[in-house]
């Protein structure tokens, strides 16, 4: 869950700072990291399940909230005009949302994957020395 807290505050400050990142980064990096922190938080929910089960429950997610940006009823938009509203449900419906989540989901998992990897390296080399 800490993973999940600093994605998040660097997915605000991306937001907040926009005008002095490069534009690349300004413009991709906010979603790309709201997906990453969305594949954090079930990790860390869900700890006992597989990585590819959070990797696929964070994709449907993200792109279920995509699309339901297509959905535009007037008590839903109320919610999203409210500031944790609009970071949560979004505005409006962007293709390239979708492979920004994607992008982001791919990256972390392949860091969880690597990380998990090391680490469990990490603990046979130290069980392995204890014996």
């Amino acid at each position: 869950m800490i993973a999940a807290c600093f994605i998040m505050a660097a997915g605000l400050a991306s937001r907040s700072l926009s005008e002095q990142l490069p534009e690349f980064v300004s413009l991709h990096a906010g979603d790309a990291l709201w997906a990453a922190m969305i594949y954090c938080s079930l990790r860390a929910i869900a700890s006992h399940k597989r990585l590819r089960w959070a990797l696929a429950c964070s994709l449907c997610f993200c792109f279920f909230i995509e699309f339901s940006q297509l959905y535009q009823a007037g008590w839903l938009n109320a919610i999203r005009d409210t500031a944790l509203g609009g970071l949560v449900l979004g505005q409006g419906f962007l293709f390239v949302d979708l492979i920004r989540y994607v992008t982001g989901i791919i990256v972390i998992s392949i860091l969880d994957r690597f990380g998990a990897l090391f680490s469990h390296k990490a603990y046979q080399r130290l069980a392995y020395r204890d014996k």
